[in-house]
């Protein structure tokens, strides 16, 4: 039977919150990272809305420490969709004195991404952002709804959220609310890899076993890339076969040793996974409810 009368049960319930989001918010936007997750939303973007076009723009928040391959494949594929990508940089708060960058061993810019968001969405007025967080991610996640409402300072409310009874989306806001939209919310990793080798996506070469130069820390594995990461005298570089099965900074990212080159060997290796993808991001690590503090002031 061909693949166009195949029933995807996850992919049309992302498809219906991407169409209830353009049709109950006045000006939406997609959050975009270049990273398998965000790539998805894109796919089910353009399913959702054909034969016409995504109408609505990319955003990247760019903290500056991306890895070089996420940034190529951004700009490439926005080019080749003819979507309009706007680009904002952690740099320029830093540069005004509106945040602090931290320092020392475990230094990360993944913090300083919420005042910069937060700036572009007041600067465009956008009322929904479309994000790719997912509920098996992490802990705080799995509390998210799909219509997550946030108040005039972006903060996220646990307490304040709407129910969300047999699929029925309420995206009714106050004057100065903001909604972060959630279409794979279900999603699993796998779901998503599986999705990706079913629609032939194209993602960054990242996301596969490639010899990269690195050194150890606290049992992980950190890019060699020293304009970024801090890294102490006595921490060795050395090359190893690796890949990345999350795409944050790379100062806050860690590599996985790994042998898969292709897609199939990455839903392979995930099935046979008991870590979760985000088990390698520093920034998660720093207390039990990193994420959830950060979103509370207003991160993704």
């Amino acid at each position: 039977m061909s693949r166009i009368l195949e029933n995807n049960p996850l992919e049309n319930e992302a498809i219906h919150i991407i169409r209830e989001t353009v049709a109950q918010f006045e000006k939406p936007v997609l959050l975009f990272s270049g990273g398998k997750d965000s790539i998805t939303l894109v796919r089910l973007a353009q399913k959702a809305f054909y034969p016409a076009s995504i109408p609505f723009p990319l955003l990247h928040v760019d903290t500056g420490h991306n890895f070089p391959e996420t940034i190529e494949f951004r700009d490439r594929l926005a080019e080749e969709l003819g979507l309009e990508l706007i680009v904002r940089k952690v740099q320029d708060n830093i540069d005004a004195g509106r945040v602090k960058e931290e320092t020392g061993k475990y230094a990360s810019r993944n913090i300083l991404q919420t005042e910069t968001l937060l700036d572009a969405i007041e600067e465009f007025g956008f009322d929904a952002c479309i994000g790719g967080a997912r509920r098996d991610e992490e802990k705080a996640r799995a509390k998210e709804r799909v219509f997550s409402v946030r108040d005039d300072f972006g903060q996220w409310d646990e307490k304040n959220q709407r129910p969300e009874v047999f699929d029925m989306l309420n995206g009714q806001i106050d004057h100065g609310q903001n909604v972060r939209v959630f279409p794979i919310s279900n999603w699993t990793e796998l779901d998503v890899w599986s999705y990706i080798e079913q629609e032939a996506i194209e993602i960054p070469s990242i996301y596969f076993a490639h010899k990269r130069k690195i050194f150890e820390r606290d049992g992980l594995i950190w890019s060699a890339h020293d304009e970024f990461v801090f890294r102490e005298e006595e921490e060795q570089v050395f090359e190893k076969i690796v890949r990345f099965r999350t795409v944050g900074d790379m100062s806050c990212t860690a590599a996985v040793e790994s042998n898969a080159f292709t897609i199939k060997d990455v839903v392979r290796e995930i099935r046979s996974s008991r870590i979760s993808e985000r088990g390698a991001r520093i920034d998660d690590k720093r207390s039990e409810a990193a994420m959830e503090k950060r979103k509370q002031q207003g991160y993704f």
